[in-house]
């Protein structure tokens, strides 16, 4: 048996192992068994002649063989995928974009830029999702997202190191922030000194990286730069819920500059003087390569989205 004989089926659960990071993970996406995702993947692993994946204690992780199937297997399925559309009489490829993002931009830069895009190309289909940093990132090397808004936070690192590097366009850096409730004493400034942070009650996210860490792909959390174990008060999966916390009086919480205009009412949020600086970077990342018109217009309306919420873009 050779590549050439591995089945669609198979192709279709490798790129979406590679696209969650774990068979648990895909089988469940799917509706399968991880017994059933298990066989497929070794079938294609036969067909290969190699180990596709890596076995980790935290997931898998793709061989060199593993990459170079995972671009052909994109690049197939995309192909039927594409077909069955046409057969449907649904919009083809080269007007339909995959567009994938985390939560604080799709609060406030996501909708903007999608508003804007139906008036001036309405003829372009714009699909999203919304992950965590690395989630969108392994989305985009299995080939289910053509762009994805991602976060980073020092010491700025690539968002992967496999080959080739993906294309990452910084669209902004900005300080993170912390949200008061407007009846909190720390409200009546104009700022927050990072001493004054101590001994606070905060609200963070339910994610692996809600102490706000370097690794936080969502900017929620205590504030990262604390000296002590801060206290959590509450946990909460989005934004609407932490704010909402936040303004009712339960604690405090980080939030990216980004986000301030969306904020609900009896919350304010201020910069944090004294400490580290805490910045965190909003960036456009695609696989390398030429990127379709389609997509294109897609990335200069998140960038004039980006401009709209009064951050500057970078020099190229």
């Amino acid at each position: 048996m050779a590549l050439s004989d591995a089945s669609l089926t198979a192709l279709r659960v490798f790129r979406e192992v590679a696209e969650r990071g774990t068979l648990t993970a895909a089988a469940t996406a799917l509706g399968y068994t991880q017994s059933a995702v298990s066989r497929q993947i070794a079938a294609l692993e036969r067909a290969a002649g190699a180990a596709l994946l890596e076995r980790r204690h935290d997931g898998v992780r793709l061989t060199p063989a593993g990459r170079i199937v995972l671009r052909r297997a994109a690049a197939v399925v995309d192909q039927v995928d594409a077909g069955a559309r046409e057969l449907a009489g649904l919009p083809g490829e080269p007007g339909t974009v995959r567009l994938g993002w985390f939560a604080s931009a799709g609060a406030h830069v996501v909708p903007r830029a999608l508003a804007a895009l139906r008036a001036e190309h309405p003829a372009i289909t714009v699909n999203t999702r919304e992950g965590l940093t690395p989630v969108l990132v392994r989305a985009l090397r299995a080939g289910t997202l053509d762009l994805a808004l991602i976060s980073s936070a020092p010491p700025f690192r690539p968002p992967d190191t496999e080959t080739p590097a993906l294309e990452v366009e910084t669209l902004t850096e900005r300080g993170l922030r912390v949200a008061v409730p407007a009846s909190h004493p720390l409200a009546r400034g104009d700022y927050v000194d990072v001493a004054d942070l101590h001994g606070q009650r905060w609200i963070a996210g339910t994610g692996r990286w809600a102490g706000g860490g370097a690794g936080d792909s969502t900017g929620m959390g205590a504030w990262p730069g604390l000296d002590e174990r801060p206290e959590i008060a509450h946990y909460a999966r989005d934004w609407l819920a932490k704010l909402c916390l936040v303004a009712a009086g339960c604690g405090l919480t980080t939030v990216p500059a980004m986000l301030e205009a969306a904020v609900p009412p009896g919350v304010r949020v201020l910069p944090v003087r004294g400490g580290p600086q805490e910045q965190r970077r909003l960036l456009l990342a695609r696989r390398p390569g030429p990127l379709p018109e389609a997509a294109a217009c897609v990335a200069r309306a998140l960038r004039q989205a980006v401009l709209a919420t009064g951050a500057t873009l970078p020099s190229p």
